[in-house]
Parts: structure tokens; sequence; C-alpha cells
């Protein structure tokens, strides 16, 4: 980069050195929301999509002249529409993916791959990315050669050559380095639908393996694209292969001046987040570097406005910036109005012709619902849901095992809830009413694109197994009401059910499993009565443990090294085995059966937060003896529930708590 001429004679003051604004846009797992609408209840959405993004973007544009525009990955899965192309429609030649369009529209600069970008295969992906008018950039995301190497699937990093004005009107051409992540463990997250041919290097030994190349291109500024998440590191941790929220690691390696991140859907800067020693969430750094996270689903527009000052010998320096997030929605201090943006109509145009295809497979009958249900209870309670997922698991299994040495053995089946509120907001479960059933309904059940797959387990597995799932709910006590019920870092996929067995928690006892998977207290254990067929499980005793190609992956930290993986033979999506389940008995009757429940706890109440639309179902969980306590500020309904005996209980739950001291005996 060439000083600015000096443009004074001989003996005047040289001028001062060229200041610089430039604004760095940001969008981050937008998880196929092309625009504001709910495919799964066939109505409009306000508080998703990105073609109320797209306003905020054409809004920033307007307010400076420099502008870059970047996309943090995880951008084509997630929605119905995403869904149909990824599993069913594919891509013509020549034509292009509904979000790559919309990308084309909004111009972006550049963008990273995600973990979820993978859940169609490496070859779907390609025919995506081929028809943005942009490069994606991924320093770790690499494809295994027949010849036992390994190759990059994009490029790990570009320069972008940009005209740029200052702050006195003068233009230069700016060089600008991006680089790109995701998270190591995508290889085994994706692994079904890769066919085992992706690989993917940890994040700092990525970084410091193309970095090099990278700062020899004498960039002017270096962005990172980390499709990964901000949280609190310990030294072990910053340099551990396994690192999934490396954002902070990252942050500490020279050449990288400003930090992209995403994955977790957590928003950054907030200031409601605490800070940590090298986060600071109110001006938005990481380790003294400018960073965001926009969120998720399209629910805010990250903004950077970097300062860029010229040294007298050419080179730009990073001298001030400052960070945002600009949501979708307002909502109105004085009366809690909520206001969402207006979706950008260029976007909807070109969006409409996907739009009204993604609908019409939406809306295909395949078959009647006798009784409606929902996921609002599903982590207090035994959800039909579930049990329906996991009798069509249970049934495709037992089917593949026949003639198989293990077909003998019995199957337990795992299963989770995928919509269950949480980050996904008030409005993010499953309800189907009664009536017909259509596409829609089963993708709203299954959201996600895994495999259905078996492991040959102990009864000491299953508890193990079960411990995990436990680690969800927060330490109760007896006399110490209104705590609340589940660790907001828990996520309900990692909730597991399983159907097949019977068992208790007690949550006066600590849990065993972190929210991450980490073991945090060896001895504990809140697992009771744990029986198959009414008799206690014993240790070595086996099972066939059916779940999804992402539990068995490891996810999660569910599997260990003892569990044998069982052949189902040719890969099946759960969705469709749900499908096929409904095509052979087109009328659904859901089913309720005991298999998981509280053990009481005299004087004990928690706060268990749920949707609004709950109010109508309470009878349901009459046994807690649910008293609504209003509305969070998210929207949330609390309710206040009782884990005192209930008399009505008390002849069911005397036998089974005798049960749990022997099971827990055998079980260690």
């Amino acid at each position: 980069m060439n000083p600015k001429p000096d443009r004074l004679g001989s003996g005047e003051t040289a001028p001062a050195p060229a200041s610089m604004r430039l604004r760095v846009l940001e969008t981050t797992d937008l998880h196929g929301h092309a625009h504001g609408y709910d495919y799964f209840k066939d109505s409009p959405c306000s508080a998703t999509g990105f073609s109320r993004i797209a306003t905020l973007i054409d809004a920033a544009r307007r307010e400076t002249p420099n502008v870059l525009l970047f996309d943090n990955g995880d951008a084509f899965q997630g929605t119905p529409m995403a869904q149909f192309w990824g599993e069913k429609r594919g891509l013509n030649q020549h034509e292009r993916h509904p979000m790559i369009e919309a990308f084309n529209f909004a111009r972006y600069d550049a963008a990273t791959l995600g973990n979820h970008d993978f859940d169609y295969g490496i070859g779907f992906l390609r025919k995506v990315i081929s028809g943005a008018g942009f490069p994606f950039v991924s320093a770790n995301a690499r494809e295994r050669q027949s010849d036992g190497t390994s190759a990059l699937i994009v490029k790990p990093w570009t320069i972008l050559e940009r005209d740029f004005t200052d702050t006195d009107g003068d233009t230069h051409r700016m060089r600008i380095g991006v680089i790109g992540f995701l998270p190591p463990q995508t290889a085994l997250w994706a692994q079904a639908p890769t066919e085992g041919k992706l690989a993917s290097q940890p994040f700092v030994e990525a970084a410091r393996s193309h970095l090099p190349a990278l700062l020899a291109q004498k960039p002017d500024l270096v962005i990172a694209l980390a499709h990964t998440g901000i949280t609190p590191l310990t030294q072990a941790q910053r340099s551990a292969p396994e690192l999934e929220q490396a954002a902070l690691a990252l942050a500490e390696i020279d050449g990288i001046d400003v930090l992209l991140c995403g994955h977790t859907h957590l928003p950054f800067p907030n200031a409601d987040d605490p800070a940590f020693p090298g986060i600071d969430p109110i001006k938005g750094t990481l380790n003294g570097k400018p960073a965001l996270n926009a969120g998720r689903w399209g629910s805010h527009l990250g903004v950077m406005d970097l300062r860029l000052d010229q040294t007298p010998d050419g080179k730009w320096t990073l001298a001030g910036f400052e960070c945002e997030l600009r949501p979708i929605r307002q909502t109105s201090p004085e009366n809690g109005h909520v206001t969402a943006l207006p979706e950008a109509e260029g976007i909807l145009e070109a969006l409409e012709p996907a739009h009204h295809e993604t609908l019409r497979h939406m809306r295909r009958p395949l078959g009647r619902l006798t009784a409606r249900v929902h996921s609002y209870f599903s982590q207090i309670s035994v959800d039909p849901t579930l049990i329906f997922l996991a009798n069509a698991q249970r049934q495709f299994a037992a089917r593949r095992l026949k003639g198989q040495p293990e077909e003998g053995l019995p199957i337990i089946s795992a299963v989770s809830p995928f919509k269950c509120g949480g980050r996904g907001g008030a409005g993010y479960y499953v309800d189907i009413p009664s009536g017909q059933i259509v596409m829609a309904n089963v993708d709203d059940i299954y959201v996600y694109t895994n495999a259905i797959t078996a492991l040959e387990v102990t009864g000491a597995d299953l508890a193990d197994w079960l411990e995990r799932s436990a680690g969800a709910f927060n330490t109760l006590s007896p006399g110490q009401p209104d705590r609340p019920l589940l660790d907001p870092e828990f996520p309900s996929y990692n909730f597991d059910v399983l159907d097949g067995l019977t068992y208790a928690f007690d949550l006066r006892e600590p849990r065993r499993y972190a929210p991450d998977g980490t073991l945090e207290n060896c001895h504990a254990s809140r697992l009771r009565a744990l029986c198959y067929n009414g008799s206690p499980v014993k240790p070595g005793q086996r099972f066939i443990l059916v779940t999804n190609s992402y539990r068995s992956s490891g996810a999660g930290g569910f599997v260990s090294g003892e569990m044998r993986p069982v052949s189902l033979g040719p890969p099946a999506l759960a969705r469709e085995v749900l499908i096929g389940l409904v095509g052979r008995r087109p009328v659904v009757t859901p089913e309720i059966k005991p298999i998981w429940r509280f053990t009481p706890m005299p004087r004990c109440s928690a706060v268990f937060e749920t949707s609004p639309k709950a109010q109508h179902c309470l009878n349901e969980i009459a046994n807690l003896l649910p008293e609504p306590l209003g509305r969070t500020t998210e929207g949330f309904l609390r309710l206040c529930l009782d884990f005192s005996q209930n008399p009505a209980d008390e002849p069911q739950l005397r036998p089974a708590e005798h049960g749990a001291e022997s099971a827990s005996s055998e079980l260690g």
C-alpha cells in the first residue's frame, strides 16, 4: 500500500497520515432461514429470516462507504426448504441453491463453512457453493483421498482487493486477508452423509499451518471467519486438539486482527453476559481484538466499525473499533410491543419460486393423527412424539437385525427432544394438532439429518448413558423452593430418553457429568430403579441400543470405547423411517407409557420454563402440581413444579424406590 502523496511544496509540513473507516458485517448460523416463514407451522414468522437481515444490510451500507459482508457458516441446513433441497430435490445444472441466490443478491464478499453445511454430503455442498459469486474459505475442512492423503475442500484463505475511501475522500487499494475455520468434530458429526471422507484439523493447528502463507501476501488486515463459540478457556484447553469453542484460542494468534464467530448461536457482544479473562462482552473483544457473533437464524446482523490509520511507510494499523449487533426485532420499553423489520422485497422475489416449491412438498399428506401432540413437557415428562420416534427406530433395527448374531438381544431405543425452547425461543416447540399429518409434521418431529445406528452395550453402559442425560437438571434440595430445574447450558438434544427401560432421577444428588459431557463427579449417581421388563438391569447384561449417527459418532459425550457398533445395513435417515412408519400405519394414535420420572422430594419445588401455549395442557403434568408464575422477558411461561410426594402416586413410587436401591447396588 502506497502512502498518501506529499502534495505540499518543499519546506511545508507533511500531511497527517491517512485514516479510514471500514465497516465489517457478519451473518452466521442462518440455518436455511432464507426469509421469515415457519414451514413447520405453515405460517409467516417475524422472529427469523435473512430477508430481514438484508434490510439491515442495505441500511448499514447507506451509512458508510467502505463495507465488507461475510457469512460464518451453517447456512445450508436447518429449515424444510434447505432440507428439501439437500435430501430430495437436489440441484440441476446451472441452478443455484436458494441460500446462494439470496447471498448473491446481497453481494457477499466471502464466507466460510460450518459443520452443518456437510449434512447432505461433500458432493452436494460443492454444487451449492459453485453457484456463489464470492469465495468460500476453510483452513481445516479436508476430504480424504483414495491414496490415504487428504486435500482441502475449499481454499484455506483468500485476499480481497477492494478500493476504499479514506476520511479525506482519497481512494486506497486495500488487501484484506480472510481465513476460515470450522469445529474439528465436524468429521465425526457428518460421518454418515460424507461417507467417512471428511477430515478436519484442530483450530489452532490449522491456523498455524496456513497463516504464514496468508501473511506472506502482506494483507492490510486479516479477518478470521471462525465457526466456533466464545467461551473462557484454561491454558490446557487452549491447546487441546478436540477444542470445539476455540474463539479465544484463535484470538491469541499473532496475525489475526478480527474474529467473526458463530456455532453456539449466542450473540456477542452482549451486555448481559459476564466478563472472563480475555473476554469483554461489553466492548466485544477477545484478547483485545474485535469480535462478533451474530446469533442465529437471522436474529441479528453483526456490525463492526474499524478505524485504520496509515503509518508513514504506507502500512495500515487497527487504531480503534466499535462492535454492535442489530436485531431484526425491536421491543418497545413502554408497552413491550415487538416490531419486526420489513423483509427486503428483492430477496422475496428471488426466493419466490423456491418458497412455493417447498410449500408444495411440505403440504403433502401422509396420514392422520388421532390426538394433539407437543413437546412442551419433554424434559419433565414422557413425550408421545418421542415414543413414536422410538418405536420407529426399534422396528427398523429389529428388521435389519434379523439373521444377525445380535437378533435375540433386547432393543432399547434412545431418543431426545430437538425442539424444546431454549436458545430457539419460546416458539421453538413441536405442536401438531389432531387431524391430517403432512410432511411438515414429520420434519417438525425430526429436524436433523441423522441416520439410524446401533450399538451393543451393557447394563452399566445404559446406566452411565442416563447419568449423562441427568446432567440436564440442577441439583434440588428439600426445603429449598423455586430453584431453576434445567441448566440453561445443557441443550435439550442431549437429554436422551431410553425407551424400553423404566427408571427415575433423584435430583437431590449431584450430577455426574457437566453440560459439555466432561466428568464432573465420578462418585455421583442420580439414576434410580433402572429396570428392564420390571427387573433390575444388571451391569453385564447385554442390549442393543438404537440411536442416531450424530450420537454414535461420539457427539454429546455418551459413547465410550467399550460400546461396539452394530451394522444395520445401508444407511437410513430417521426422518425417512418415520415417514415409512406412517405409510404402514396411516392412522397414528399417540402413546403414553411409563419410561422415566423424578423421585419425590418433600418440601421441594422447582421452576420450569416452557411455551405459553402449554398453559392449556397443564392437566398432562398434574402429578407435578404445576402453578403458572407468569412470563419471562423472553416470552417463556414459568411454571412452579411441586416435587413433594403426590399421595395419589404413593403406591407406585414406594416399590420403585426399593427397586432403585437394588439396581444402584448392582450397578455400583
